[in-house]
């Protein structure tokens, strides 16, 4: 008597694709991460990210859906090194990772739209280079974020040495990047968006602020009286109960 054939799994991203990740971020041989990526991980990540634009139905996108997808999928790519074994299900934070995307990609293309909406709305006799320019204090608030952002490039690994705090610092980073693109700054929302985003407690988020804090302090101060960051003067920071020895820039 012939054996029933084995129904074939519907599940496109379950433990097979966890499993393929958690390879993926131990391998250091380039050749094998992306042998590993093209068969067990690149359907997962697509077939996820067609999803959640599906699901949700983002609706200020002017570029064909493919292409969103595309970038939903590169975003995640990104951020797979940040994945920790144990710490929940990669379903569940690839998710989050893709939604959070979409979220400040809509959000900003609303906010354009909106502004274009209301510039065709304006007369004829409305000139916008004398009636809405930026304020210098917008350009000093952008050449500072620029010169942080450099900064935590090349100091983050040395002042958090936790996975976890690098994935809360990393995210509250990838806020500061996209903050042109945030509506709501309340404090409760932005550590929401943290929390959805690296699956951590407030209180860990907490403490990862309060260190980056220390350094912000410092570097807002180098930046008003100085015009640049200061790169020959050495801080002494809190973190974990030690203390963690950082160089500025």
């Amino acid at each position: 008597m012939p054996r029933p054939r084995r129904k074939k799994s519907k599940i496109y991203f379950g433990t097979p694709a966890q499993e393929a990740i958690v390879e993926y971020n131990n391998s250091t041989d380039p050749s094998e991460r992306s042998k590993i990526y093209e068969e067990r991980i690149k359907y997962p990540f697509e077939k996820l990210a067609e999803n959640v634009l599906n699901t949700f139905k983002f609706t200020y996108f002017d570029v064909p859906k493919k292409d969103v997808q595309t970038e939903v999928v590169s975003t995640m790519v990104e951020k797979i090194h940040m994945f920790q074994e144990g710490k929940g299900r990669a379903f569940s934070y690839f998710t989050i990772i893709a939604k959070n995307h979409l979220i400040l990609k809509n959000n900003g293309n609303y906010k354009r739209w909106k502004q274009n909406n209301l510039l065709s709305q304006m007369p004829e006799t409305w000139n916008p280079e004398n009636d809405f320019t930026e304020t210098e204090e917008n350009n000093e608030f952008k050449e500072f974020k620029q010169m942080m952002l450099t900064y935590w490039d090349n100091n983050l690994n040395s002042v958090f040495t936790k996975k976890r705090d690098l994935q809360i610092a990393d995210a509250i980073l990838e806020l500061f990047r996209r903050s042109e693109h945030i509506e709501n700054f309340n404090k409760k929302h932005l550590y929401l968006l943290i929390r959805e985003m690296t699956d951590c407690k407030t209180h860990y988020i907490t403490k990862v602020v309060n260190v980056m804090k220390k350094h912000q302090k410092k570097m807002l101060n180098d930046y008003l009286h100085h015009g640049e960051l200061i790169v020959d003067k050495k801080e002494t920071f809190w973190e974990d109960d030690r203390y963690i020895d950082t160089d500025y820039l």
